[in-house]
């Protein structure tokens, strides 16, 4: 059996030129996107992640944790920020961040991010 294709038969797999990538606020870098949005009156960055670093992290959004395989968000402010402001992301709970209340329950022995 033959592999599967990911593009159509008549689509050339280098459509679009290198320079209207370039002007686009989503251009991939390294694989993934970065943009910039707003969050709470600042402007935060926001890269797409594969989630293939192998490591578990906490989502802000809803305490819950992100496993290693688990595509998600990377997001940290702007202006200023270094590796320790970086939070992990579900794709939902960056979408339903202003919906959500911060009532975050945690256990005792739970790490505060």
């Amino acid at each position: 059996m033959s592999p599967r294709r990911n593009q159509s038969r008549n689509q050339s797999p280098d459509r679009g030129s290198s320079a209207d990538q370039r002007e686009s606020p989503t251009t991939p870098l390294g694989g993934s996107l970065r943009r910039t949005e707003d969050y709470r009156g600042e402007e935060w960055v926001v890269q797409t992640v594969a989630g293939t670093g192998g490591r578990h992290y906490r989502c802000p959004g809803c305490d819950q944790e992100i496993p290693p395989g688990v595509g998600h968000l990377v997001a940290w402010p702007s202006h200023g920020a270094g590796v320790d402001d970086r939070r992990h992301w579900h794709r939902a709970c960056w979408a339903a961040r202003e919906r959500r209340g911060s009532n975050i329950q945690r256990g005792r022995g739970a790490p505060r991010y």
